[in-house]
């Protein structure tokens, strides 16, 4: 029988950290399988975005410790992401659509006050067009956002809450207390 495995206090506190953070109603969080041949620990989440019983947009968010440190990282601490959702193919077509993107992630973090470094990552628009036995709507457009940062500190309340408010952006979603306008007004609605 192998002895019981401790954890290195900083991964403990950065999982403590993620599995505290409560996000917006409209997102489902759970713990899945992480990883196991990028770093020696490793944690991670999926996350869901319903709206009207409907899923809109899906994303992992992965931690990884490195006890040791890791050059391209800037430290022992790094989250990784991929987040995507189904878009209008007005939307998915823009030539904005990857810029914006990307400002849903850096403007999150800043919002949330989640200290990091070492950024980068990459968007992704497709348009797709279903035949045969696929058939479906004429068209369809996605976006597709991975990235990677090295979170400053081992609190990382701020940083999930920061991949939340990415998974809202990417959905669609308005901000919190914010009140969508349907998308069409009945016949005579002043």
């Amino acid at each position: 029988m192998a002895p019981p495995t401790v954890l290195p206090e900083t991964f403990a506190r950065a999982v403590a950290g993620l599995r505290s953070a409560a996000p917006r109603e409209e997102i489902l969080l759970e713990e899945v399988g992480s990883p196991q041949r990028l770093a020696p620990y490793a944690f991670a989440l999926s996350g869901t975005v319903l709206r009207a019983g409907d899923e809109v947009a899906t994303g992992r968010l992965i931690l990884l410790h490195d006890p040791a440190g890791h050059e391209a990282w800037e430290g022992t601490l790094r989250l990784v992401t991929y987040v995507t959702a189904e878009m209008e193919v007005d939307l998915a077509a823009d030539p904005l659509l990857p810029t914006v993107g990307w400002t849903w992630l850096t403007d999150a973090l800043d919002a949330l006050a989640a200290p990091h470094r070492a950024l980068g990552g990459t968007v992704t628009q497709t348009m797709s067009t279903r035949f045969g036995d696929l058939a479906g709507p004429p068209a369809a457009g996605d976006i597709e956002i991975r990235a990677s940062w090295t979170p400053l500190g081992d609190d990382l309340e701020a940083h999930l809450l920061a991949w939340c408010t990415l998974l809202a952006s990417t959905a669609g979603l308005p901000p919190p207390g914010v009140t969508a306008l349907p998308a069409s007004r009945p016949a005579g609605a002043a």
